[in-house]
């Protein structure tokens, strides 16, 4: 099989019939920067988490999963973290839905009562739900760059209007879905991200779907407006990262420190928590 990229967590192969091979490391981002302290077993969690997700949205829309058999010749510690999938022509734009109000949202909302283009009641705070999802998609950064807030009409402009509508169509499709499974299970979806590629102009789900990377996840019977949320999610990494503890600042220019070990371990049973919530399966 043929290297042909890594990102933040994962790797991508080309295998010899054309398919694609991703693996998931367990790495984790903040901050536009891959940091150095692995999670354990992150990628797996990751990889099996949006295996339960594909089947379960299947009806919302396709995905791009061939086969969760490794090929000949593949490492060992591939096994749960590998999936050969469909080539697909990626859309330049992060899908991104949010019910909640929190993150660069929030940051966007307290400078001008709008989040990419879509203006928001006054009083909101951080933790607030909003009156109902929208769509808030960012352009889709290289690895150390950072997503930039695009309003529907930008990406009209990139896209064309009736692609733009089927992606912001699939994206609320599967943020309802997802939260109203989660919430059955006490698991409050603020937001998530999601990737749509096109393939014989079909729109397909690519990458990963409602993990702890790709979305906020929060105790509902710990929410609470005002305040910073406990979750499931990196979220809890991005606040030590920028805690007194940590002693970085993001804008300083410099890569983050290294996890210590009891944030290692935080994170790592926040991951499984979440997959097991979720999937009601147990994390072996």
């Amino acid at each position: 099989m043929k290297h042909l990229h890594s990102g933040k967590v994962r790797d991508l192969y080309e295998l010899p019939g054309g398919e694609l091979l991703i693996v998931a490391r367990d790495s984790i981002s903040a901050y536009d920067h891959v940091l150095d302290t692995p999670i354990p077993d992150k990628g797996r969690i990751l990889t099996q988490l949006s295996l339960w997700w594909f089947e379960r949205l299947a009806d919302v829309v396709p995905n791009h999963v061939v086969s969760t058999d490794l090929p000949d010749g593949s490492p060992a510690e591939w096994e749960g973290r590998a999936v050969v999938v469909r080539r697909l022509d990626m859309i330049p734009v992060e899908c991104v839905a949010r019910g909640y109000l929190t993150g660069g949202g929030l940051k966007d909302y307290r400078k001008s009562g709008a989040v990419c283009g879509i203006v928001l009641p006054e009083g909101l705070e951080d933790g607030s739900r909003l009156p109902e999802p929208i769509f808030t998609p960012t352009t889709k950064a290289a690895v150390g760059g950072h997503d930039q807030p695009m309003t529907y009409q930008d990406v009209e402009q990139l896209a064309g209007a009736g692609l733009a509508s089927r992606l912001r169509d699939i994206t609320m499709e599967v943020y309802r879905r997802g939260a109203e499974l989660a919430l059955e299970r006490g698991v409050i979806v603020a937001d998530t991200k999601i990737e749509l590629g096109l393939r014989e102009g079909e729109l397909v789900l690519g990458d990963e779907v409602l993990t702890p990377d790709s979305s906020r996840f929060w105790p509902a019977d710990d929410w609470e407006p005002g305040r910073s949320q406990k979750s499931f999610d990196k979220q809890f990494v991005r606040d030590w990262l920028v805690s007194p503890e940590s002693g970085w600042d993001p804008a300083s220019g410099t890569a983050p420190p290294a996890l210590p070990a009891h944030i290692v371990e935080q994170t790592r049973a926040k991951y499984v928590e979440a997959y097991e919530r979720l999937t009601g399966r147990s994390w072996a």
